[in-house]
């Protein structure tokens, strides 16, 4: 499928609920595994990873998404071998700098959200020009989770909480969900519509656990580095036939509630 026609396919699908979709996010998996199944080393599988990522984001932007969070590095991912963490922050430095220009050119915000102390300080350099440069474009919010966790998120803001409650601005009385949600690192952005997790596995992994309480959950067995606009189409098709509830009930229910009650 092309961009062209993902270009018509978008409005066409609209009217069935992608109208609504406002915030995508992706869980990209599966990198090491496409790369290993070609007997390649696992940062052939980041790589072309990457240019997956630059597909998605241009077939986004045909779409009525205004925010795209992407899962890049988590707080687990430390965790690996220490080869492959220092290939992925130069790959990831690589990146910045090759799309800084293209990111410019199509209006697109890049943000990062996450703990930014434990990466080189030239990393942190570009991260910052980055997210300078592209202050000011509104086409599409980019949001890039590197050294995240959903966890981190909330302890995070539990702490500026208590912090402002020890300085006697704030009573412990007054803290409550909004106030916490308007300290977790997307404050600025509605919550995640629809959730696109590739390479087969059906959990969230420590990403976005407070926004993603209502969260459309779509998983695919495709390793990220495949996968293409149809199966975006696809994911994107689903969403628009759903229905979604938010703990309450659809249109249909509510009225055959009325009717059995009397109302």
């Amino acid at each position: 499928m092309s961009y062209s026609s993902l270009h018509r396919f978008a409005p066409a699908v609209a009217s069935g609920g992608l109208g609504e979709l406002q915030h995508l996010v992706f869980i990209m998996d599966g990198n090491g595994r496409w790369a290993r199944r070609r007997g390649l080393p696992r940062v052939a599988g980041h790589r072309a990873g990457v240019e997956t990522l630059r597909r998605m984001v241009r077939l986004v932007l045909a779409t009525p998404v205004r925010a795209l969070t992407v899962f890049a590095f988590s707080s687990e991912n430390w965790h690996r071998p220490r080869g492959e963490v220092r290939r992925l922050l130069e790959l990831f430095r690589e990146s910045l700098q090759r799309e800084l220009s293209e990111l410019c050119d199509r209006g697109i915000r890049l943000r990062f959200i996450g703990g930014r102390e434990p990466f080189p300080a030239a990393l942190r350099r570009s991260m910052a020009e980055a997210e300078r440069n592209t202050r000011d474009n509104d086409r599409l919010q980019l949001t890039v989770a590197v050294n995240y966790g959903g966890r981190w998120d909330i302890a995070q803001a539990c702490r500026k909480l208590s912090q402002q409650a020890l300085a006697g601005r704030l009573s412990l009385a007054e803290i409550d969900e909004s106030l916490i949600a308007g300290q977790l690192s997307l404050a600025d952005l509605p919550d995640p519509d629809l959730l696109i997790r590739t390479g087969g596995e059906q959990r969230i992994s420590n990403y976005l656990l407070w926004q993603m309480a209502y969260t459309e959950l779509y998983f695919t067995d495709r390793l990220w580095p495949d996968f293409a606009a149809a199966d975006l189409e696809s994911a994107l098709s689903w969403y628009a036939g759903r229905q979604r509830r938010f703990g309450g009930l659809d249109a249909p229910e509510r009225e055959r509630e009325r009717e059995c009650s009397g109302a």
